[in-house]
């Protein structure tokens, strides 16, 4: 079944006017139909707060139409935030107390823009430890994206993440290393993912750490792994959730940042991303960016709508693969009329057992 309006978000009527259908409250709660409960923290900065609702909605929706999905978007209070995303959280975003006390089935953490060498000093570092600690105990399953698997696996494992000394940037070639495991049922045997990161876990050390590494690629390195019992932690170091103009949006304000002066190098490629159509018209545009005393009016002058149409969006069937296996998964472990909490370990008495 689809997703359900339980809050009023601008996101939902962007959805509809792409098509997707999202059910009005009062309408899904006169069906008979098994509902799950899917927390969303977004730790993303301001411009990035409503895209990122909508990826991970559009990932949600795609699941089989197996349940009823309330989402439930928070936000810690203490990411900075200009006064139109504060609005917004104020308006339309829970509280975590109250999710707390309600309960949820499972949970995505988006990732972040980090503006610290260390995790640590980050503002959402405290709320994140605190999400992750609660969840462990009380979420079915939780899934990590991008900089939240770097905090979850500092947090739980004592992983440092390593600079890469470069940006990891671009569409990569992947493969599955582990077919056994239930998130990797009837998923491509090769397929591409988006990276956009300067740090790295590598396989090794999740795998010291016992962690389960699930798909991988020998550019751009893990992309998928579980915690050690498969399924209470599901990390991400790649971004299934990004639309197809996603990398063409943070490529131009990194061109941007050169015309006003805020970097000196202007920005390659994301790697394996662009047609040759593009990068022709992306070669020229260079070309008047870098002359001398270029005008910052060139900002006006990016092609991007045109740009927009010559990106490809190769990850998306693998992406919404990998969010129905997850969905469907707690679907089955969760029981029908109330939350459980995940059972640490798996026992043949266990929900998991005949799964994992």
């Amino acid at each position: 079944m689809p997703l359900v309006d339980n809050t009023g978000l601008p996101s939902y009527r962007r959805l509809r006017e792409e098509g997707t259908e999202v059910l009005e409250k009062n309408r899904a709660q006169e069906q008979d139909i098994r509902e799950l409960h899917i927390g969303l923290l977004n730790m993303m900065p301001d411009a990035a707060l409503e895209p990122t609702e909508r990826q991970f909605l559009r990932l949600i929706d795609s699941c089989n139409r197996i349940a009823q999905f309330y989402v439930y978007p928070f936000s810690p209070a203490v990411i900075p935030r200009g006064d139109g995303a504060r609005r917004h959280i104020d308006q339309y975003y829970f509280e975590f107390d109250a999710l707390q006390e309600k309960g949820l089935d499972a949970l995505i953490i988006s990732g972040a823009n980090p503006i610290s060498l260390r995790l640590e000093n980050e503002p959402f570092w405290e709320p994140l430890c605190q999400v992750l600690d609660w969840a462990g105990e009380h979420v079915t399953s939780t899934l990590c994206a991008c900089l939240a698997t770097h905090a979850a696996l500092k947090i739980f494992h004592g992983i440092d993440r390593e600079p890469l000394g470069f940006k990891r940037w671009g569409v990569f070639a992947h493969r599955p290393v582990d077919r056994t495991h239930p998130l990797v049922r009837d998923v491509n045997t090769r397929f591409d993912v988006p990276h956009s990161r300067f740090n790295e876990i590598y396989s090794r050390e999740m795998r010291a750490a016992g962690l389960r590494v699930l798909i991988e690629s020998d550019r751009a390195g893990v992309h998928l792994a579980t915690s050690a019992d498969g399924f209470r932690f599901v990390y991400f170091q790649g971004h299934p959730e990004y639309d197809a103009v996603s990398l063409l949006k943070e490529y131009k304000r990194e061109v941007v940042r050169f015309l006003t002066g805020d970097i000196t190098e202007y920005p390659p490629f994301p790697e394996g991303y662009f047609s040759n159509e593009a990068s022709e018209l992306l070669d020229a545009y260079r070309l008047r960016a870098m002359a001398p005393k270029a005008s910052q009016t060139l900002i006006e002058e990016f092609p991007e709508k045109i740009l927009s149409t010559l990106v490809d969006n190769t990850w998306r069937d693998t992406g919404k693969a990998v969010f129905n296996n997850w969905l469907g998964t707690v679907y089955q472990i969760t029981d029908r009329d109330r939350r459980v909490p995940f059972m640490k370990g798996v026992d043949p008495s266990s929900p998991l057992a005949h799964l994992l």
